[in-house]
């Protein structure tokens, strides 16, 4: 296969299969050997949950003992994998005081749908980048991170996408998290083969294409990028199977754009800076008005109303999350307050106090990795139940808020 351009000439050789001289099988079909600006490139594709994966990653860098190891890693995913133990250094507190509790649920989340298949294999997820990582370390080989910050990527698919859009990718990250599915190396040797991940990307592409293009094509742009620019004559790239079409199409081009500009995160849509700021203004004025011209037993039912439905609907939601009996008090009271503040969430109220009357202990930060796999541990672990009682209370206000409503409707 050749990919020509004017000026450059990309092409998959084909000499040198590499194979272990050990084992009886064809030369491996994860690895592909580019040519490209006087750099000789090899992509090995894996699946981050496979045994397979990590043999050949092993392997590869042993027999080519390139100059440079590339990995599809940006330095917090780098560290997680090398520090496992990262979780009993975390300021929960900290974390929801500075609003990152629900981009670290969705982290989370992510990390559990991983956790989950690498228990049916018995390989950690990300143990073929480690292994890549710590080869090279031995053979005094340079390592390289070339992905993209993660923050940056969920945060420009978040902010690129539109609401509807954003609950249907909640949904998809959640359900796969709790979805039992059973897959072995035999399936995941399938899931590596270009044409397949090609038409599952194709998919995701019809149904959520700015997700898609943030997820996949503008981190194929960033890495091809920095594959580029790493130091050497030879170099080693590990990357999950799904990226490989996208770097050899990227690395094919005459002028590979600077990719600068996929690290922006975008502002916010103007309608989530309207909407916090304008809905308590509606029920404020809802509430000016029913004091001046509508019956005064109205305005006292839509009050109580307003502080019942938010205050019993958060409360309800914190319960959900097996909340302490004091965060559901904390709840109830803080829920109709903070429903007109938009500068602060009942989840955010919730989960400091829950992070401080039962706070996770030295065995919860332990077994979190493990907890995470399973649903029963999302409730069992005192951190993560953290983060739930900052999601369900929260959403428990939105629920009782929209309920309320009803009554605030009847002022005017």
């Amino acid at each position: 296969m050749t990919i020509s351009s004017d000026r450059e000439l990309v092409s998959i050789l084909p000499s040198r299969p590499l194979q272990d001289p050990h084992l009886d099988k064809e030369p491996d079909s994860d690895v592909h050997r580019l040519s490209i600006r006087g750099k000789e490139i090899l992509l090995v594709g894996t699946a981050h949950i496979s045994r397979d994966s990590v043999d050949t990653v092993q392997r590869v860098i042993e027999e080519e003992r390139p100059d440079t190891v590339c990995l599809e890693l940006d330095q917090q995913r780098y560290q997680s994998l090398v520090e496992p133990d990262r979780w009993k250094s975390l300021d929960l507190v900290q974390v929801i005081r500075k609003g990152q509790g629900a981009y670290l649920l969705a982290n989370l989340a992510l990390s559990a749908f991983q956790k989950k298949m690498g228990l049916q294999t018995g390989v950690k997820p990300g143990a073929e980048l480690l292994a890549a990582a710590q080869t090279a370390d031995r053979c005094g080989i340079e390592v390289r991170l070339i992905d993209r910050d993660i923050r940056t990527t969920l945060l420009r698919a978040w902010r690129k996408t539109g609401l509807w859009k954003k609950m249907n990718l909640l949904a998809a990250l959640f359900a796969g998290v709790f979805e039992t599915q059973q897959v072995d190396e035999e399936q995941l040797a399938r899931l590596r083969q270009t044409d397949t991940l090609t038409a599952m990307l194709d998919e995701m592409g019809e149904i959520m294409p700015p997700v898609k293009t943030i997820l996949v094509d503008e981190r194929d742009h960033y890495m091809a990028h920095q594959i580029l620019e790493s130091a050497g004559e030879k170099i080693v790239a590990v990357v999950g199977a799904a990226h490989v079409p996208g770097i050899i199409r990227r690395l094919g081009e005459e002028n590979l754009p600077d990719p600068s500009e996929l690290t922006i995160i975008p502002d916010k849509p103007l309608y989530s800076k309207i909407l916090p700021w304008a809905f308590p203004v509606i029920v404020l004025a809802l509430f000016v008005v029913g004091f001046f011209f509508a019956d005064p037993r109205k305005l006292t039912d839509a009050a109580l109303a307003w502080v019942l439905a938010n205050g019993l609907f958060a409360a309800l939601g914190t319960v959900a999350a097996l909340g302490h009996p004091l965060t559901v008090i904390s709840a109830f009271i803080a829920a109709p307050i903070t429903s007109l503040n938009p500068t602060i969430g009942a989840g955010f109220v919730t989960g400091l106090v829950q992070a401080f009357v039962a706070a996770p202990t030295v065995n919860d930060l332990e077994n979190v990795n493990q907890d995470l796999a399973s649903l029963p541990g999302w409730w069992r672990n005192r951190m993560t139940r953290v983060l739930l009682v900052f999601l369900f209370s929260s959403l428990g206000s939105i629920a009782g808020t929209l309920l309320a409503f009803r009554w605030l409707a009847e002022l005017i």
